[in-house]
């Protein structure tokens, strides 16, 4: 399901306005070191696993339910990758505006087998990290970071 039902409610009264949602990302390993990834079906693009966070759900389970609805991956989370409010608002096709604050996980994959598992992808699959198609910096970014053995990443903004 590509838009949550409590977003399709809050556009009855919202219309197209702007709407700040939490969302997530997940960077998924399996044991060989390699990333799954889908293609998605709105731009066509080469990405991470990731979604929107439901009323009442904590981030890190919608991570686990938005890797397996779409991809049919069973995965657990190791850690927060990074917090951080996307800079710039999405404009869909239908003018809705929306700006997500995603919080990045590493997930490690523990069973089911990659397929398109729902309408969101065309294409999913396992990359080698030396072999990636490409991508927008918001998947590679994560990428990159989920391989560095750095502390967790928050993005701040320096104070005045």
């Amino acid at each position: 399901m590509a838009t949550p039902d409590f977003i399709l409610e809050l556009r009855k009264t919202a219309g197209h306005q702007l709407l700040f949602l939490p969302g997530v990302s997940a960077v998924v390993l399996d044991d060989r070191g390699r990333v799954l990834l889908g293609r998605r079906a709105d731009t066509g693009a080469w990405a991470v696993i990731g979604g929107i966070v439901e009323p009442g759900e904590q981030p890190a389970d919608c991570a686990v339910r938005e890797v397996e609805e779409e991809t049919g991956v069973l995965c657990v989370p190791e850690r927060v990758l990074l917090v951080e409010t996307l800079r710039k608002p999405v404009v869909y096709a239908n003018g809705d505006v929306c700006q997500y604050m995603d919080v990045a996980f590493v997930c490690r994959a523990v069973g089911g087998e990659a397929r398109v598992n729902d309408d969101e992808s065309t294409e999913v699959g396992w990359f080698e990290i030396g072999a990636l198609p490409e991508m927008k910096r918001f998947s590679h970014w994560r990428i990159e970071k989920a391989l560095a053995d750095g502390p967790t990443w928050f993005r701040t903004t320096p104070s005045a």
